[in-house]
C-alpha cells in the first residue's frame, strides 16, 4: 500500500500541497500508543477503535471495554490532550494518475473544526461540497497544510470538477482491491505520532 506521510508538514515527495482526487473515505476511528514515538521503526497501536466507541475485536491490550469509560479518553491522558486520538484514513488519487491510490491518515485537527477564512477540514469540506450537490470523487481536491499550525494540519478545496472520461475512470475505483485496503484497518502497519492531535473533537466524514 503507498501512502501518503505528512510528517514534518509535507507531503513524502510532493512538497505542502497535493491536487488529488478523494475516492473513498473510512469511518473516523480510534488509535492509542502506549510507546512514545519511534521514527526508525513502524508500530502498531495498543489499542484501537473503528468505531470510536469499542475497542476492535482484534485488540490484545484493550485499555477498557468501551472507549467513554477508557482512562486514555480522558483529557490530560497525553500533556493537555487525551492519549487516544482520533483518525480517519482516505483513499486518494493523484489528478494525473487517477489509477493508483494512495493512503492518507488524517488526525483529528485534519478533520474536525470550523472553516476560517475559506480553510476548511475535512468535515466541513465534506458539507461544502454536500450543499453544492457536489462529490468528493467527482472533482479535483487541493489538500494543503495550515501554515500558522505547530503540528500537521490539512486543509481543502475544489479545484475543477472531472471530465466524463476521468469521472468513468474515478467511479471504476471506487471499489478497487487498492481503495479497500487503503480505507480499511492496517493496524500492523501503522505508525506512532509525536505530534499533540488533541485540540479538536466531534465525528464523522463519511
Amino acid at each position: 500500500m503507498q501512502r501518503l506521510s505528512i510528517r514534518g508538514g509535507t507531503f513524502s515527495y510532493h512538497g505542502d500541497a497535493v491536487e488529488v482526487v478523494i475516492v473513498n473515505a473510512a469511518r473516523v476511528s480510534r488509535a492509542y500508543f502506549a510507546n512514545e514515538f519511534d521514527g526508525e521503526n513502524t508500530v502498531a497501536p495498543t489499542c484501537w477503535s473503528e468505531d470510536t466507541q469499542r475497542p476492535d475485536p482484534f485488540v490484545d491490550e484493550r485499555q477498557a471495554n468501551r472507549c467513554l469509560d477508557c482512562k486514555q479518553n480522558i483529557r490530560g491522558s497525553a500533556g493537555q490532550g487525551r492519549a487516544c486520538r482520533f483518525q480517519q484514513r482516505l483513499a486518494v488519487v493523484f489528478a494525473d494518475n487517477l489509477e493508483e491510490v494512495y493512503q492518507l491518515m488524517l488526525p483529528a485537527t485534519s478533520i474536525f473544526g470550523k472553516t476560517i477564512n475559506g480553510h476548511m477540514p475535512l468535515q466541513e469540506y465534506a458539507k461544502h461540497l454536500s450543499k453544492h450537490n457536489t462529490k468528493a470523487a467527482s472533482v479535483v481536491t487541493k489538500i494543503y497544510f495550515d501554515s500558522n499550525s505547530v503540528v500537521p494540519k490539512l486543509f481543502f478545496k475544489p479545484i475543477q470538477g472531472l471530465n466524463k472520461e476521468q469521472l468513468e475512470t474515478v467511479s471504476g475505483m471506487i471499489d478497487h482491491p487498492d481503495t479497500h485496503e487503503a480505507i480499511t484497518s492496517l493496524t500492523k502497519e501503522q505508525s506512532a505520532t509525536s505530534s499533540p492531535f488533541d485540540s479538536v473533537e466531534g465525528y464523522v466524514h463519511k
